[in-house]
């Protein structure tokens, strides 16, 4: 990140060190703090790609506040060995309330990204977000929904690269650091044909089940598809092995052996959720977002909102080139509701 940034350290409560991006403006900010959450495996840098208007720029432009945090998962950060259930306890709590300190204000909206999102929500189910008064959710929330063969990954695959690996890392696309990854390498590039770069094809074979899986190509140019190969790095099969069992009870539930206890019914969140969802997406489903907004509209009928993308994915939500006309305005139509 460039010098726009400050960038503000802060504990998680269980004491890992994560850090937060304040995006330095002269803009004023009327709206008050937002926050944005990654996903696994990248960094918040995620949400700036090389646009002249992304996300943070049109959030900052419409009077907000701009916070990115850098939870566990980032890849900015010491490599660990991570699970859902302690990012929902430890960092996003932490994480808020060190944005209100540093702020001044009493509560926040957040815009959340896929395990950042499912992270989050399992926060607001569990009461431990009160602060947060608008959640925008994209791409997977409360019930992760999966391709076939991506079940068929997590079922057959993941145990074998389990007995070779700790972590998988995208970036091995730039440079394979040992045999077993350069073995990796060479199969994914025997396998997947689609015209994209070595490291974006490493993040097909490592989060889902098309080619690519995280973004449609003809939506991204040359200068996002060159950025992006910078922006992957390791992600933990702790993680893979925790979304598993919640994808196979179709519902976020406790990893196996964390001792922790919760269900995420009723969640105890008095936030509107707004649900985005690219129909093409191939990492989480579109119907992911479907269940969670049938299950919340049941719960406060007419108060959430779900938006389908029909010509997205997963992360060129974020940074297609079209996104700030497609996707952003939406967004912020739904922070400015509240």
């Amino acid at each position: 990140m460039n010098n726009q940034f400050d960038t503000i350290p802060f504990q998680a409560l269980d004491g890992f060190s994560c850090n937060l991006k304040h995006y330095v403006t002269k803009n004023p900010t009327p709206k008050g703090p937002v926050l944005l959450v990654h996903g696994a495996g990248v960094r918040s840098n995620i949400f700036n790609p090389p646009a002249e208007q992304n996300i943070i720029h049109m959030l900052s432009d419409a009077g907000y506040d701009v916070w990115l945090e850098n939870w566990r998962a980032s890849i900015d950060l010491e490599p660990n060995e991570w699970d859902l259930d302690q990012v929902a306890h430890f960092d996003h709590p932490a994480a808020v309330q060190k944005v209100l300190e540093c702020t001044g204000h009493s509560e926040l909206k957040a815009i959340v990204h896929c395990q950042g999102s499912t992270s989050f929500m399992i926060s607001a189910a569990l009461g431990l977000l009160p602060q947060v008064k608008v959640i925008i959710s994209n791409a997977v929330s409360l019930h992760p929904v999966i391709p076939r063969f991506s079940v068929f990954k997590l079922s057959v695959l993941l145990p074998i690269v389990g007995t070779m690996f700790d972590y998988l890392d995208p970036s091995w696309g730039l440079g394979a650091p040992d045999f077993k990854s350069k073995m990796i390498k060479k199969l994914v590039k025997a396998t997947h044909w689609e015209a994209d770069t070595t490291v974006g094809k490493m993040v097909s074979f490592t989060y889902g089940s098309g080619m690519p899986a995280l973004w449609e190509l003809e939506n991204l140019d040359k200068k996002t598809m060159d950025w992006i190969q910078y922006e992957f790095a390791h992600v933990p099969l702790t993680f893979f092995r925790h979304i598993r069992s919640c994808v196979r009870e179709g519902v976020l539930k406790p990893s196996d052996g964390s001792g922790m206890e919760y269900q995420v019914t009723p969640p105890q969140t008095e936030a509107r959720i707004v649900l985005f969802a690219g129909e093409k997406n191939k990492c989480f489903l579109a119907e992911s977002q479907k269940r969670t907004f049938e299950y919340l509209d049941k719960l406060n009928p007419g108060f959430h909102q779900l938006y389908l993308l029909d010509e997205y994915s997963h992360l060129d939500v974020f940074f297609g080139k079209n996104a700030h006309i497609d996707v952003f305005p939406k967004m912020i139509a739904e922070l400015d509701k509240n």
